[in-house]
């Protein structure tokens, strides 16, 4: 929403431009209202239908969309490479999760959403009750320009899953991706479009909010976040966020320093550190705060960004995010903190080199900000208490990595973090994972994508209760018997009074 694209054209038309080149990828129609609500309707359209096939028709469907982005995944991973500048491995990474997902939420939606019987107490053995979960109708899905394949699909897979039909705005600087995905789903279905794209600008995604779907899944910036939530406030559309902002590692007295530093540096710089699951700081126990900076500094100095294939990352996607790394290198200094690797010599329009810094104050911008751009802050702790008091006072991250041996005491101890996922020696793997649920705390998020709850976050539920029979004891009723109701009380006496 509100990162609005400096790479725009005119007024009515999009122009979607590389990155790495200035080089012209492609134009795109700046959809009005009308022609959002006619796609909005066309969506209504194929609700019935969609819904109607139950899970193992969607289920058939869904897999046979998956084949059909497996078969052109080179398409698609040159389009992402074109509009992001990004590697074509890291391109084709993406994209193979993107599936992963799509096949995960096609083959378990039904054990996931399916009516299921439950049990009932004592007074109720006459009813048989039961839960399911239904579509919602139309979704929106407003999709971010860092991961624009990755991320999208983890709402509009599970919502197509659930049911849903979906209206998918992709960021203007990646318009190319959504369109590809679209037409992918049209060339399989051309007569049912229970999966759309709408193509243009900020106003566009503002105009989706407005048009009253039943639910708005929005990935991309702070700001724009409380943007969405206020507009689809205005209609009562209940929304599931994703914001920007990555995570934060602790690194252990007993850590293994080698895992840990290769897992830190890559979570910050991986993407150009435009990756919502990535490493923003790590908090580092003293007695191996030294060693541990030294290996982080070797290998981020290995890295080079570059348009080439052997490029380490790309270049930063969204023009402004430039600046937005430049204040907070800048801040970071002026606090005190010290550049380990690079500083502000490292950013060299579109690309930054690996910045490293250590020390930085908590108070800095470069930590309380959202955390976009190959940048690692490495800041010493006394230890693990402290290390769980700094981030659960930042609270800007979905995920924390912890790195020590005691495995068993770190599953534990991971409680104590305000944080949706904690993983232990590892950093971003997490994200490849389709079971797993992920989501914020507060102020980073509001549902959850992927794994079960991600299917019931695009979900209504629906209990029913039916009676088989005649209660033998009818308390439901102001003709019941005297007896029933001390027979009722002599059981409640029995069941809760006595010990264990």
């Amino acid at each position: 929403m509100a990162e609005t694209a400096q790479r725009s054209g005119r007024s009515n038309v999009l122009t979607s431009y590389d990155p790495r080149t200035g080089e012209v990828v492609g134009n795109y129609a700046v959809m009005g209202t009308g022609e959002l609500n006619r796609t909005v309707r066309a969506a209504r359209s194929a609700e019935k239908w969609w819904a109607e096939l139950g899970f193992s028709g969607r289920k058939r469907w869904l897999l046979d969309w998956k084949r059909s982005i497996a078969r052109r995944a080179s398409e698609l991973v040159e389009i992402l490479c074109e509009e992001t500048g990004k590697p074509e491995a890291d391109a084709a990474i993406e994209v193979m999760l993107a599936v992963e997902n799509l096949d995960w939420a096609a083959r378990n939606a039904a054990r996931v959403l399916d009516r299921r019987r439950l049990g009932s107490t004592w007074l109720t053995r006459n009813q048989r009750a039961s839960v399911g979960y239904l579509p919602l109708g139309v979704v929106g899905v407003l999709g971010p320009w860092n991961n624009p394949v990755f991320t999208p699909m983890g709402s509009i897979a599970y919502a197509m899953a659930a049911g849903n039909t979906v209206v998918f705005k992709p960021n203007e600087l990646t318009t190319g991706v959504g369109v590809w995905l679209a037409e992918s789903w049209s060339r399989l279905a051309p007569n049912q479009p229970v999966l759309q794209v709408v193509t243009g600008n900020h106003g566009t995604g503002a105009a989706l909010c407005r048009t009253k779907v039943d639910k708005i899944a929005y990935a991309g910036s702070d700001a724009g976040a409380r943007e969405v939530i206020s507009l689809c406030g205005q209609t009562m559309t209940p929304v599931v966020v994703e914001r920007n902002g990555k995570g934060a590692m602790i690194v252990h007295v007993d850590a293994k320093l080698d895992d840990a530093a290769e897992a830190a540096v890559f979570g910050a710089m991986a993407n150009a550190g435009q990756n919502a699951n990535g490493i923003q700081r790590a908090y580092v126990a003293s007695s191996v705060y030294e060693q541990f900076l030294e290996l982080v500094a070797d290998q981020a100095r290995r890295l080079r960004p570059g348009a080439d294939k052997r490029a380490s990352y790309g270049p930063m996607i969204l023009e402004s995010q430039v600046d937005v790394v430049r204040k907070q290198v800048r801040d970071a200094l002026a606090r005190g903190g010290r550049a380990v690797v690079g500083g502000l010599e490292s950013i060299r329009e579109p690309y930054i080199e690996p910045i490293v810094l250590a020390d930085v104050p908590e108070e800095s911008v470069a930590i309380t900000g959202e955390g976009i751009g190959p940048v690692l802050i490495v800041n010493k702790v006394a230890n693990v208490d402290e290390a769980v008091q700094r981030i659960n006072a930042v609270g800007n991250g979905v995920a924390v990595s912890v790195f020590t041996r005691d495995v068993h005491g770190a599953e534990a101890f991971a409680e104590q973090l305000r944080v949706g996922v904690v993983t232990v020696n590892s950093s971003t793997a997490y994200a490849a994972i389709p079971a797993l649920p992920i989501g914020g705390v507060g102020e980073y998020g509001q549902g959850h994508h992927h794994g079960d709850q991600g299917l019931r976050e695009f979900s209504r539920t629906l209990a029913i209760a039916r009676k088989r029979y005649q209660a033998p004891v009818n308390l439901s009723t102001f003709d019941r018997h005297p007896r029933d109701l001390r027979l009722a009380k002599a059981i409640f006496r029995v069941r809760h009074r006595r010990m264990g």
